[in-house]
């Protein structure tokens, strides 16, 4: 497998040319860098007029590996070549490392570049990416990964101190300023001189900060991109202040599938907390990550979670009789959630109200819970990502077993688990009675493990000694209820009146209304059988929209034209028998006798929509008729290749799951005398998720695709 590595963009606050100063005394061994023994200089070129200068290096690097492997190996060092391509007039240093030990059986692959800061001409940045596919290692290729993937991460670390520490050594030689690099003039004198204005070519980075909602004129402190293309790098400084200290190959995780997401929406992606919450529940699996964060954000989209803390309003039950509220913050600045479970009558909320409300509320906490911490992280000047719970069981009793309340609850986990992912920084459980460990023993297997170990319990006072609440909350800030001074505006709950309860009926009809309830439809489509989707339409220059989101797998979308109807499609002849079909069981409605061209022709450009993208579009009619919407299975182009199966095409056609995609879909007809806007607006885009993009990058134009016109 491939291990790849993508850094921050690093900022050195010096100019270029000092830099580069800097950067030349590295050579040719490293001190400071242990495993670097040496290196030679193997060619040099340079331009005529002295503004590029390309050199080569072989340099000598000792592993820090077991002397078994090395034995075995039968080597003591390992060789790269270093090709460095300094240009003067732009200011830029390009350098590329592969590996010449192993090379045929170890693939290392480096590229580093210095450039101006796209801001400040006065600043330099860092960038630097790498590759390491390991074919064969005589047997030992997990441990020659390992080992290699930690020295680099080392390497990288110390990669900033060097350059500052040779920066320092300039400057204690009174080194300070070094001029730029001026051309001989063409003409005139042959002394005379000309300066060029530095290269603007160097991509937009994060370099503004935002205090009570105005932007700083500092950019030593960034805290949001700016818009840019879909191959904006974080900065390592962003990092470092608002979402924490990282590994090297952690901010790797975070740039690479930050990257992924902004070129397959176009520009609208989480905000940086948001993607790293997943990465850490996965504990920085790339690929885990990527569809676990999907996942969520296609649920997100689909029931307009986005929105829900501007839409939603509480009902007057819920503001009376549910005892939970927020509550200044923690010894940490993590926001403090109080919630009174003992107090509250969870049968009477369940049965007045229905486990539909009761999971909004939930949701409104977490979303609200999103909003507390980012004001937090502006606060205290740090990252603050998550937030501390506190549950007083004071009164849980067996009413609180109620079965379909304890349901409800675990649901309630479920979908909490799956959408906000370490967001819980530490749970305080105060006054657990006897009868806590009956519930605990009922939802502690849906919590994941990791939220586990973040549950503190106390019986009884336990919680007013030493080990207790004052170390994690403040003494003044210590509920009333609790024993403390501080008064907490919490509803005190009590018993829903049973007046107020709704029949079974009614709660059944309004029933996991949020799971499955939505303008948006789910699909399958599997190898060999598209989904398909008819739609009538009776008036020329009706417009067609469409709004889909492909969870898994590649698809083909199409859109046909046809002046006959469909017919019905024939039933299973196998299920007629009582045989399960082998086939999958879309409804086919182009028949296959069908000709293209002849009975239906398509009328828009077959679109390749990859796993991830969501797509929306429109298509304006030019006949009555009837328009078939479909969407088909898409192989890889590894399977298509070529007309002879491969063993991996073989063994990956026994995987039922190889075969199928799915997508969530939402379509509508808008009659040509109903619809007032402009044409132009109804193009097709490929776009983002969700909104939650909104204070991390803005909203770059539609991208318009040729699948309209």
């Amino acid at each position: 497998m491939v291990q790849e590595y993508q850094s921050p963009v690093r900022v050195y606050k010096h100019p270029f040319e000092l830099i580069m100063a800097a950067y030349v005394r590295r050579f040719p061994k490293c001190p400071l860098i242990p495993v670097f023994v040496d290196s030679e200089i193997i060619s040099e070129n340079q331009s005529e007029d002295g503004s590029t200068l390309v050199s080569e290096r072989r340099c000598m690097i000792d592993i820090d590996a077991p002397r078994l492997l090395k034995r075995i190996a039968g080597v003591d060092y390992l060789y790269f070549i270093q090709k460095n391509t300094l240009n003067r007039r732009d200011r830029t240093l390009h350098i590329e490392v592969h590996n010449e030990t192993f090379s045929s059986r170890v693939i290392v692959r480096e590229c580093c570049k210095y450039t101006v800061h796209p801001e400040n001409e006065e600043w330099t940045c860092f960038e630097q990416t790498a590759s390491l596919d390991i074919k064969s290692f005589f047997g030992f290729e997990s441990t020659a990964e390992k080992i290699a993937m930690k020295q680099y991460a080392s390497s990288i670390k110390k990669g900033k101190e060097i350059i500052e520490y040779y920066l320092r050594e300039l400057e204690e030689e009174g080194v300070t300023y070094i001029p730029r690099w001026r051309p001989v003039a063409v003409s005139g004198s042959a002394g005379a001189r000309l300066q060029l204005p530095p290269s603007s070519a160097a991509r937009a980075i994060p370099v503004n900060t935002a205090k009570d909602g105005q932007p700083s004129k500092d950019p030593a402190c960034p805290t949001e991109l700016l818009a840019g293309s879909p191959d904006d790098k974080l900065d390592a400084d962003y990092i470092r202040r608002y979402l924490g200290d990282l590994t090297p190959l952690q901010e790797s995780c975070l740039i690479r599938l930050r990257q992924w997401l902004q070129e397959t929406h176009k520009g609208k992606i989480p905000k940086d907390q948001h993607v790293l919450r997943f990465l850490r529940a996965r504990d920085f699996n790339l690929d885990k990550s990527r569809e676990f964060l999907c996942q969520s954000l296609t649920w997100r989209k689909q029931h307009q979670v986005d929105f829900l803390l501007d839409t939603w309003e509480r009902p007057q039950l819920l503001q009376e009789y549910y005892t939970g509220g927020w509550h200044h913050h923690d010894r940490d600045g993590r926001p403090l959630y109080i919630l009174r479970l003992g107090q509250m009558d969870t049968k009477g909320l369940v049965r007045a109200l229905g486990e539909e409300v009761l999971l909004r509320q939930v949701l409104s906490i977490n979303e609200e819970g999103l909003r507390r911490c980012e004001e937090n992280t502006r606060v205290f000047g740090r990252p603050i990502s998550c937030w501390t719970c506190l549950v007083d069981l004071e009164g849980l009793n067996m009413r609180h077993l109620w079965r379909p309340g304890v349901k409800a609850l675990l649901r309630i986990i479920e979908v909490v688990e799956a959408n906000y992912p370490e967001t819980l920084g530490r749970l305080l459980i105060l006054r657990a009675p006897r009868v806590f460990p009956v519930l605990w023993t009922l939802i502690s297997p849906l919590i994941d493990e990791n939220t586990r170990k973040k549950f503190l319990v106390y019986a009884g006072n336990d919680y007013q000694g030493p080990g207790g609440l004052v170390d994690y909350i403040d003494g003044e800030i210590i509920p009333d209820f609790l024993g403390g001074d501080c008064m907490c505006d919490i509803p005190e709950g009590g018993m829903v009146p049973k007046s107020l309860y709704r029949t079974a009926e009614e709660l059944e009809s309004e029933e996991n209304r949020l799971l499955t309830d939505s303008i948006y439809k789910s699909a399958s489509i599997f190898k060999g059988a598209p989904y398909e989707m008819l739609i009538e339409i009776t008036e020329a220059s009706s417009v067609i929209t469409w709004d889909f989101d492909v969870s898994k797998g590649d698809v083909i979308f199409n859109i046909y034209h046809s002046k006959r109807a469909p017919q019905p499609p024939k039933k299973d002849t196998l299920g007629a028998h009582g045989i399960t079909s082998l086939g999958a069981v879309n409804a086919q409605l182009i028949d296959r006798n069908w000709v293209l061209g002849q009975d239906y022709s398509m009328v828009e450009k077959a679109l390749t929509c990859r796993e991830g993208e969501s797509v929306q579009g429109s298509h304006i009619t030019r006949w009555p008729g009837f328009y078939i919407l479909q969407w088909r299975f898409h192989s890889s182009p590894a399977c298509t290749a070529s007309s002879l199966p491969r063993v991996d095409d073989v063994l990956a056609s026994l995987q039922v799951s190889s075969h199928k995609c799915k997508i969530m879909y939402y379509t509508e007809v808008l009659a040509s005398h109903d619809f007032r806007g402009s044409m132009t607006s109804l193009e097709s885009c490929h776009s983002g998720f969700s909104q939650l993009s909104a204070a991390t990058t803005s909203s770059s134009q539609s991208h318009a695709s040729s699948i309209s016109r």
